[in-house]
């Protein structure tokens, strides 16, 4: 014969064993449909004509921190240089740059680390635009993104002046959090995310390539997803 306790005991047991088997089953639903999602993915095509999902990735909803050594998120302290291998060098704080012409991107982003995210969207300043300001000389090849506590990534200059590089400052209709980079980021979106500089304090154009703090850790120099360049292979 049961006593109450004893009774409740096993009722207690019985829904577990019941919501393990509804969270497993929800969860195996979740896996299928993230599954089919990257299917379509990597059967659709971007405007480059490559798949939307490259190869080794999986979906995320939003970014991820990656974390890095934070820089000072004040708007009100921003200056960000624009120097090297140009004509007309200068300095912007963050009033400056919201005076330039604004952009809404939607773009996906791809991290080394092996997450994608579809269809983020940022808000800020074409690249293209700051370096016609700075009116580059002839003579530049590469640009390096200079960050916070001396991080740098490095991009050839043809790259960086697709009309889907931006300096962004808001990160789905809010301004960035300290952690994805404020006040200001890069988003290189056709290359691993590692390049798309957070705490971004000078933008330096060169004449020769300089590579970045990953890049002289192994990582590889150009980092395109859709070949898997992760690392140099040295």
């Amino acid at each position: 014969m049961l006593i109450r306790g004893d009774m409740r005991r096993r009722q207690f047991l019985h829904g577990l064993g019941a919501g393990t088997a509804v969270v497993a089953l929800g969860s195996a639903i979740f896996t299928i449909a993230c599954d089919k999602r990257e299917k379509q993915l990597r059967a659709e095509k971007n405007a480059s004509g490559k798949s939307r999902l490259p190869p080794g990735q999986y979906l995320l909803e939003k970014i991820r921190p990656m974390g890095g050594e934070e820089g000072d998120p004040s708007a009100q302290k921003l200056k960000l240089r624009v120097h090297g291998e140009v004509e007309s060098p200068f300095e912007l704080d963050f009033a400056g740059l919201l005076a330039m012409p604004q952009v809404e991107q939607t773009c996906d982003v791809h991290c080394v680390t092996k997450w994608t995210v579809i269809d983020s969207h940022w808000t800020g300043v074409r690249f293209a635009e700051l370096a016609a300001r700075a009116k580059v000389k002839p003579s530049a090849r590469f640009v390096v993104f200079e960050a916070a506590h001396g991080y740098t990534s490095n991009i050839p200059l043809e790259e960086a002046m697709k009309p889907n590089v931006l300096v962004a400052h808001a990160y789905e209709k809010k301004p960035l959090a300290l952690q994805h980079g404020a006040p200001i980021r890069a988003i290189v979106p056709d290359l691993y995310f590692w390049k798309s500089a957070k705490w971004l304090t000078g933008i330096y154009f060169s004449d020769g390539d300089r590579p970045g703090y990953w890049e002289t850790r192994g990582y590889h120099n150009y980092a395109d997803p859709w070949k898997e360049e992760r690392t140099s292979g040295l």
